[in-house]
């Protein structure tokens, strides 16, 4: 798929190169959909034409995105070790139970 995008010929000169513009565009909206939970890593990586996950984790760090850091992985990552107070949920349920 290709997307035009209609940029006013004043601005144009200042936002750089074409091909440029065209790669900035592609990174943001890339990051953008990753960030929405909509790329999943190995996707945005594709998008990009990234060879390694290096790479990628590079990007990601470069632009302020830790890597695997989605609102999935932010949901997943609360569950799991989640405690109140110190205490772990699931001791206490078993507690509740003797």
């Amino acid at each position: 798929m290709n997307v035009t995008l209609p940029i006013p010929d004043d601005l144009a000169p200042r936002l750089g190169a074409p091909g440029d513009v065209s790669r900035r565009a592609l990174e943001a909206f890339g990051l953008a959909e990753y960030q929405a939970g909509r790329l999943t890593g190995p996707d945005l990586r594709r998008l990009l034409g990234f060879a390694t996950e290096v790479q990628l984790d590079q990007f990601l760090t470069a632009h302020g995105q830790a890597p695997g850091d989605t609102p999935v992985a932010r949901i997943l990552a609360f569950r799991v070790g989640k405690r109140l107070g110190g205490l772990d949920p699931a001791a206490l349920i078993r507690e509740g139970r003797r």
